[in-house]
């Protein structure tokens, strides 16, 4: 018995008991807690001692599931460790069934009750236990002739009071999460149950129909444990209808279904609700069933009744929408938890603060976490969102789990986890559809919902508007991630933070590390975290206050009340919004995982050829700067920037604010807006171009803080290669001499970036693209000495690569080729630098079929080999470019005007035939942007304001075809003054002489 194990002195000084180790300092009182009184209580009990409601003693029952001489009989690993374990804690459970006994409760409720406590006590505690068999059997203590025969050994010899209660006193820690959870449970259940004895008249005549469903059969926990572990439950009767028991206030549910039935009389949509039975701090739920649709008609009616809740979901700020929340009920998309309504969005911090755009998606409807959301890891992506939620797919986090379990070498390994099933998605035939083939009715259900709301906003909004009633309702508040509290609470079971308080506390109290606005939270959220909860905040539409779990109040941590914010929202709803939110849409269904291909799209049907004035593209050109100004998100003499799709890692898309990159970052606009501005005369868009660029300065001066991170932009195409080219372009375009400080100091940061020998130095991310960036700024002595830094880098990659080493990918972006353009570039006849080039422009040629585009394609191969000297099939080249249909991505990347920018080279440099050829490409791109407008390279071509896959880029190459003596190539990073021609090539190493 634990009492057996204390000092013996009175409890005048908890620092002389044996569970004084498991408490915080500020803990440490007169009396001891209660999960003290619990843990000894229990291992005073007598060695399975018997009672009322269970089996005979000694045979190792717990909760009607056999253990101990199950896993015996077993004979060998398998289903059974955890029962072996469970019996180890048998004596938490006995005195957790003494405790049901008492309150008058046995039967298949009670045993049910114990199981789901018991298997949560073994995760609890099997790390501490399976550190324990380990070091029995380093020790060669366990009995048996195989691993587990010795397992189980290690088992029975924990069998007892006195026996758990020696391991508890090791882990004092571990007795108080262990003893916690028993009292929590308990108290939980009994509190359910006499909920339901005093709701059941009610709960007949209402949400079960008036048919009493007979007695309650089943109990299904689910969710996360708030306020003394309390959590949501699925009650099965007799009759097998269920009900949903929810242990918070239940009052926002009710009045958001009353704004539905509001929404449905202005739209006729008929979007179903689930009936609530609301009670003074707890309510009951309908329990909704998937079901399937009839027919595909009925797909469209889900879809676009999803797109109506979307918009409700938008102006009300709603948050958190994910599948788990929603059932797809025939054609009815059902939401089942509506908690965080009116939730004020997270504030941002550092740099992200002064981005308007990021601001802009924080109160968007992507914030409802409706629409795809997808969620990144070591395994990949998953989308969690109400839209997507794709059932059974890999988990992009790795999950603990246990290898050679029930054997005395069990231990922890990390794998591939699985999300979990969803009911989220309507079904056709059994199959679940796919979402994003269903945009149009997800957009014309939003437009409905989000013009009746505008027009009739009157009856919303105001003291005596249907939002009022919404005013004192508990609405939950998430200032962090729930997945960073359970990771905690699953960390903190490693055994160094259950031997001792401060072993805890040292993992907990990493939520100090957090930004300013939390810090008052933070001792709330420790509070809940050391009773094994989920930490819960709450709060009022009508207040800036917070409450935590316990009650407390925190005053003002709100920036503002959540009904002001909606109500200003629902105010402010008109044109302009509703353009931004449907790209949203849009973007994000487009978004949806599906494998990310560089390759060429197929060919738009003939066209008859426009003729390719200058003027005419100019224009073209213009009309898509203009579609740009358009989608900025600024603020009157402040930031500037734009939201867009970013292919990240080159695994998947995201909707992001711009970065500062020049591929797809807010340089590359600024440089394309500049240029228009300077060929059109109009000032509109250099002044843009200027207000885009404004951040920069403070993310260098960041990156130069935060070495590591700049290591990771690199100095490639899409870094601070990239960058710096833009900058001296803008110099140039814009005039502003205070550009070339930024990129004095941009070129100075990148000097400070260690080569990585491991990476290969592609074009788009390392050394290949830096040495081009660094050819195109004259004057500066840093870009010289980085120049000759990535020659010689890239010179030993390519010998390297003749003795076998592989790119990172094939083509010019990620490839042989890439380092081969900017080596020929480099390099003068006779020297090393334009062998090297040659070499590498044959090192990955035709590995891959890729298209016609620059990045994997044809173009780029031609370019380079066009620049090493090495011979190119310009024959073939020529010909598909006369022949070929133009592509239906116009995109820089790896579409038309990519594909094109071999001719603009050799035009350039008189090649005999090409003129021709060019000029009537580009009337055929004119007469495909004319007609079909200017498709990008995104997924299902959403349009994006980037350089390489957006619209900027497509912008910019129509200027190119235009003016090719006034308009550099961008992908080739040229200089302002125009690419150069071989009899003016001058060798940039000139001082070093021939290597």
């Amino acid at each position: 018995m634990l009492n057996s194990v204390t000092t013996g002195r009175a409890r005048t000084d908890q620092r002389d008991t044996w569970w004084s180790a498991g408490m915080r300092p500020h803990e440490l009182t007169q009396t001891a807690p209660a999960w003290v009184e619990y843990v000894e209580r229990s291992t005073a009990l007598p060695p399975s001692a018997p009672a009322a409601g269970r089996g005979p003693a000694g045979t190792g029952v717990i909760g009607g599931h056999t253990s101990g001489g199950a896993a015996e009989a077993a004979g060998g690993p398998g289903t059974d460790w955890r029962q072996a374990l469970m019996r180890c804690l048998e004596p938490l459970l006995t005195a957790a069934r003494r405790d049901l006994v008492a309150a008058g409760h046995t039967g298949v409720l009670t045993e049910q009750f114990l199981h789901r406590l018991g298997l949560r006590l073994v995760k609890l505690a099997s790390r501490t236990l399976v550190l324990e068999l380990a070091r029995a059997r380093d020790r060669g203590e366990l009995a048996g002739d195989t691993p587990a025969e010795r397992f189980l050994d290690f088992t029975h010899r924990l069998v007892g009071g006195s026996e758990l209660a020696e391991f508890l006193a090791a882990y004092p820690v571990l007795a108080r999460v262990l003893g916690e959870s028993c009292r929590q449970a308990v108290e939980g259940h009994l509190e359910l149950l006499a909920r339901l004895a005093d709701d059941r008249e009610s709960l007949v005549t209402g949400l079960l129909g008036g048919r009493d469903p007979g007695a309650l059969t089943a109990i299904e926990p689910g969710g996360d444990p708030h306020r003394g572990g309390r959590c949501t439950a699925t009650l099965t009767f007799a009759d097998g209808r269920r009900l949903v028991y929810k242990p918070r206030p239940l009052g926002l549910h009710r009045h958001f279904n009353e704004l539905v039935d509001w929404l449905n009389d202005k739209t006729g949509l008929d979007i179903r609700t689930v009936d609530v039975l609301t009670r003074h701090g707890y309510g009951w739920l309908e329990y909704v069933v998937h079901e399937q649709c009839d027919d595909l008609a009925g797909v469209r009616r889900f879809y676009h009744r999803q797109g109506a809740l979307l918009a409700l979901l938008y102006v009300l700020d709603g948050t958190d929408m994910h599948y788990e929340n929603l059932i797809a009920i025939g054609d009815q998309p059902v939401l089942v938890d509506v908690e965080t309504l009116f939730h004020p969005s997270n504030t941002p911090v550092g740099s992200l603060s002064r981005d308007p755009a990021y601001r802009a998606l924080l109160s968007s409807v992507y914030r409802t976490a409706l629409l795809p959301l997808l969620v990144t890891g070591e395994h990949g992506v998953a989308d969690l969102s109400g839209l997507g939620g794709d059932a059974d797919a890999t988990a992009p986090m790795g999950v603990v789990d246990w290898a050679d379990a029930g054997l005395d070498s069990m231990h922890l390994v990390r794998r591939p986890g699985r999300t979990h099933s969803a009911a989220n998605r309507p079904l056709l035939d059994g199959a679940m559809i796919e979402p994003r083939d269903h945009e149009i009715a997800v957009l014309t259900g939003f437009r409905a919902a989000y013009e009746a709301i505008a027009w009739h906003r009157d009856e919303l909004i105001g003291p005596d508007g249907l939002l009022a009633r919404c005013a004192a309702d508990q609405i939950r508040f998430v200032p962090r991630s729930t997945s960073l509290y359970t990771g905690l609470l699953d960390e903190s079971t490693h055994p160094d933070a259950l031997r001792d308080a401060a072993g805890r506390s040292r993992l907990l109290d990493l939520l100090w590390d957090a930004d300013e606005s939390l810090r008052d939270l933070v001792p709330y959220e420790l509070a809940d975290l050391w009773a094994g909860d989920v930490p819960l905040f709450t709060a009022r539409p009508d207040s800036r206050d917070v409450w935590s779990s316990d009650g407390t109040r925190i005053a003002n941590v709100l920036a503002t009340e959540g009904l002001a914010a909606v109500e200003a929202k629902i105010a402010s709803l008109g044109d302009i919004d509703e353009h931004r939110q449907k790209w949203l849409i849009s973007a994000s269904l487009a978004t949806r995982p599906e494998p990310i291909v560089h390759t060429t799209t197929a060919g738009r049907p003939w066209l008859g050829a426009t003729e390719a004035d200058p003027e005419c593209l100019l224009a073209a050109a213009t009309d898509i700067a203009d579609e740009i100004v358009a989608q900025v998100i600024s603020e009157r003499g402040g930031a500037a920037n734009w939201l867009g799709l970013e292919l990240l890692d080159d695994h998947h898309w995201a909707i992001r604010p711009m970065g500062a990159g020049l591929s797809n970052g807010y340089t590359g606009t600024a440089l394309f807006l500049a240029q228009v501005g300077v060929l059109t005369g109009a000032g509109k868009y250099c002044d843009l171009a200027r207000d885009a660029i404004r951040p920069l300065p403070h993310l260098l001066e960041a990156l130069a803080a935060d070495p590591e991170s700049a290591q990771l932009v690199g100095p490639g195409f899409h870094g601070l290669g990239g960058i710096s080219y833009g900058l001296n372009r803008l110099c140039e375009l814009l005039g502003e001499s205070e550009l070339t400080t930024w990129l004095t100091g941009s070129l100075e940061l990148t000097e400070r970036l260690v080569p990585e020998s491991t990476e290969f130095p592609t074009y788009a991310e390392g050394a290949a693209g830096g040495l081009a960036a660094m050819q195109a700024i004259d004057g500066l002595p840093a870009a010289h000495r980085l120049a000759t830094r990535y020659a010689d880098e890239l010179v030993t990659t390519v010998e390297s690569g003749l003795r076998g080493r592989v790119a990172a990918d094939h083509g010019f972006a990620r490839g042989y080729q890439g380092i081969a353009w900017s080596l020929g570039q480099y390099g003068v006849p006779g020297d090393r630098y334009l062998d090297a080039a040659r070499a590498a422009a044959d090192l990955d040629r035709g590995d891959r079929p890729a298209g016609h585009g620059w990045c994997s394609g044809d173009a780029g191969t031609a370019l380079a080999r066009l620049a090493a000297g090495v011979p190119a099939d310009l024959d073939a080249y020529l010909r598909a470019a006369t022949e070929r249909p133009v592509l239906a991505d116009m995109s820089l990347c790896h579409g038309e005007l990519g594909a094109v920018e071999p001719l603009m080279w050799l035009a350039e440099r008189d090649h005999p035939a090409v003129e021709a050829v060019r000029r009537r490409r580009a009337g055929l791109v004119l007469a495909a942007v004319q007609q079909y407008g200017p498709q990008c390279g995104t997924p299902r071509a959403v349009p994006s304001p980037g350089l390489l896959t957006g619209l900027a880029g497509i912008g910019y190459g129509l200027l190119r075809l235009a003016f090719p003596e006034r308009v550099p190539s961008v992908l080739l990073l040229e200089p302002t003054t125009g690419s150069r021609r071989p009899s003016q090539r001058r060798n940039p190493h000139s001082d070093r002489g021939s290597a």
